[in-house]
């Protein structure tokens, strides 16, 4: 295998995985060019290091894009405008990060005529699933490495070893954030980051009988700590998409950016879960997710007013399987684009202003408005009306509960 790949892209994070990953592809790649590569999605301070790591590491070349506008528009808010969730809890942070950042590893294996695209992610997870189809969809005759399904480090305790004998640098203390994981000396966690979440997962979150511990949370205050005040916010949307926070109109960078912090400050948006993966296993997560939290509740209040009983019905189930092809790396085919142009459509009246209440850890409605709102007074009120003939239900009724009616007088007929 090794005379056949000559240059390799690898998804590189700064992490622990991906640092070790360089020297072990050209010890068993036949010195093979590792070119290193980093979509920024908002991981944070860790970004000024990851260059000079990576070049100390074994790369001949790094790559860094700032994707971040791009990943909130064309992958976080179409995920949002379906109401996507999978299991009723995960909002999908990683989820849609994969796929971009595999297509940015495409996108410079082209530009450099690479023979093959590595990763970093387990033989146990997700995320090597979603690398490797979108890679599969955009590129599909490039060979695919994924050197946790091939070589003998069987443990992050054996990654750390490896590092330790070819002078790659870890973590000595468990402070900054890492996609695909970060390793202290005394404990190792798994963690994801992007300016749409935080996830934990490993170490002692691995006995799911044992309760987070809140220090922890890297980027919301444990709700117990969040002030005894409540605090209101609002959002305005169009077309189903977030454009302003306080009535103030920003883009999707800053947007999210302030939402995160008004959620964190107030604990909101901790997410703690036993997921199936893909693969057939049982997981157990603990995302922080303040902004994201915010806008999946105003965005489905607004529904509430702007969307008929039939259409906020049918895409529910829509939301179920859109969240299940996220999550299973189906960004790319042809079902998650034709149910994007179904959620699209309905967005076209998905306008106006949320207004909520934040108080410790909760998020509470606190009223919304929309020019094409649904909810009609009128129509609804307990007082006098001149709109609505309530005799009229008599009809309705009748009719609704025909098949009941015919149904009970069969078996009355037959219990003779």
């Amino acid at each position: 295998m090794a005379d056949k790949v000559k240059k390799v892209v690898l998804a590189y994070s700064g992490g622990l995985d991906t640092s070790v990953i360089i020297p072990w592809l050209k010890e068993h790649y036949d010195g093979c060019e590792v070119i290193a590569c980093c979509a920024d999605v908002g991981q944070g301070d860790e970004l000024s290091v990851v260059h000079d790591k990576a070049l100390k590491s074994g790369a001949s070349k790094v790559y860094i894009e700032d994707v971040k506008e791009e990943f909130l528009k064309e992958y976080v808010w179409p995920t949002l405008k379906a109401g996507a969730v999978y299991e009723d809890k995960y909002l999908l942070g990683t989820s849609f990060a994969r796929p971009l950042i595999a297509k940015k590893l495409v996108e410079v294996a082209k530009k450099e005529g690479a023979d093959a695209i590595a990763h970093g992610a387990t033989g146990k997870g997700n995320d090597q699933v979603r690398f490797e189809l979108t890679v599969k969809a955009l590129a599909p005759h490039i060979k695919l490495i994924a050197p946790w399904r091939e070589w003998d480090l069987d443990s992050r305790s054996a990654e750390i070893e490896y590092a330790k004998k070819h002078g790659i640098p870890i973590a000595t203390e468990n402070k900054t954030y890492s996609m695909i994981p970060i390793a202290t000396e005394n404990k190792t966690y798994s963690m994801d980051r992007n300016i749409w979440h935080l996830s934990h997962e490993g170490s002692d979150l691995e006995d799911p009988a044992n309760e987070p511990h809140d220090s922890m949370f890297l980027i919301s205050k444990a709700p117990q700590e969040a002030p005894d005040k409540p605090e209101y916010v609002t959002i305005d949307f169009e077309k189903g998409e977030p454009v302003a926070v306080n009535g103030k109109k920003l883009g999707p960078v800053e947007l999210l950016t302030e939402l995160n912090e008004i959620g964190a400050r107030n604990g909101v948006g901790i997410v703690d879960i036993c997921e199936n993966r893909l693969v057939g296993m049982k997981s157990r997560g603990v995302y922080e997710n303040p902004g994201g939290s915010i806008l999946y509740y105003a965005h489905r209040e607004l529904e509430y007013l702007c969307l008929d009983r039939m259409t906020y019905h049918f895409k529910q189930h829509v939301g179920v399987r859109f969240g299940e092809l996220v999550y299973d790396g189906m960004w790319f085919c042809q079902l998650r684009e034709a149910l994007s142009a179904f959620v699209d459509s309905t967005q076209q009246t998905v306008t106006g202003q949320v207004k909520l209440k934040l108080y410790k850890g909760s998020i509470i409605s606190a009223g919304s408005a929309s020019p094409y709102s649904l909810y009609s007074k009128e129509f609804v009120t307990f007082e006098h009306d001149d709109v609505y003939n309530q005799a009229d239900a008599t009809g309705f009724i009748n009719l609704f509960g025909l098949p009941l009616q015919v149904r009970a007088l069969m078996q009355e007929k037959a219990d003779k």
